[in-house]
């Protein structure tokens, strides 16, 4: 904001003289080559450490490394634990034949089992698909549309799941994944995390529940309707389908909740 107090130049009075002039002009021949010597240096030290390659390029290449290492990391640790519980599974079975405490335990496990997520469902429910907007057949997108505007966000898929969970889901699974009060579908850049594996859109999300209630619920959640908002305006993609045999899969090995105790407990 300029200050209404600042006088007019043209009113300062007599200029000045040649002497702060020159003391600048002094300063500067001297400064420029210093500064240039100082901006060649670090281009030389940034050549070295990059090795001659573009260093944005070369820190985004070994994200991608990283990122895709960790999942094929977590892909091994998962069939390891798939082999482990089958082996604890047969094992049980085996001691449940001649132990009939064994068996009274599994029996109670298994028929809370259901109430846990752990037993996969059939039944009538809906199927809800999110995807990102595409290009125009001349391959331009909406006009004055931001990036953000063109993509499916973290809370999008939160604004579904919390419809389905209001209109009475029984089950849901987003992609092939369980939901349970253990999940928590985050966004990572373009792509969704959830269970710590990352998946691309589309993004399918499956409810066994009743239909119709489901799509109500659907059509009130706020959340929703925003986003039916930009798909009608920008391309983005919402589908709803409706099944009487939908499938929702069994939820995985849920961690061991953690929680905090009061000192000397």
């Amino acid at each position: 904001m300029n200050d209404k107090s600042t006088q007019d130049p043209a009113r300062d009075g007599p200029a000045r003289d040649d002497g702060p002039r020159r003391g600048r002009s002094s300063a500067w021949r001297w400064g420029v080559p210093v500064v240039c010597a100082v901006m060649g240096l670090l281009i030389a030290l940034t050549y070295v450490s990059s090795q001659g390659r573009e260093l944005r390029t070369a820190d985004s290449a070994r994200l991608s490394d990283l990122v895709r290492q960790a999942r094929d990391d977590t892909d091994a640790a998962r069939a390891d634990r798939d082999g482990l519980q089958s082996r604890l599974a047969a094992a049980q079975a085996r001691a449940a034949r001649s132990d009939a405490g064994v068996a009274g335990l599994l029996d109670q496990a298994e028929a809370l089992g259901e109430q846990a997520g752990m037993e996969a469902l059939t039944g009538p429910g809906v199927t809800v698909t999110l995807t990102d907007a595409k290009r125009d057949a001349a391959g331009n997108y909406p006009a004055g549309a931001r990036p953000d505007d063109l993509v499916v966000h973290q809370q999008d898929v939160q604004s579904v799941l919390n419809a389905l969970w209001a209109g009475g889901a029984d089950a849901i699974q987003v992609q092939d994944q369980r939901v349970t009060t253990l999940s928590a579908p985050l966004c990572i850049g373009n792509t969704l995390l959830l269970g710590g594996r990352t998946y691309s859109p589309p993004y399918v999300i499956t409810a066994i529940g009743p239909v119709a209630s489901l799509r109500r619920a659907l059509d009130r959640e706020r959340g929703v309707q925003i986003y039916k908002q930009y798909a009608e305006r920008y391309g983005l993609g919402y589908d709803v389908t409706s099944s009487d045999a939908q499938q929702v899969a069994a939820a995985g090995a849920t961690p061991p909740l953690r929680y905090a105790r009061p000192l000397g407990g």
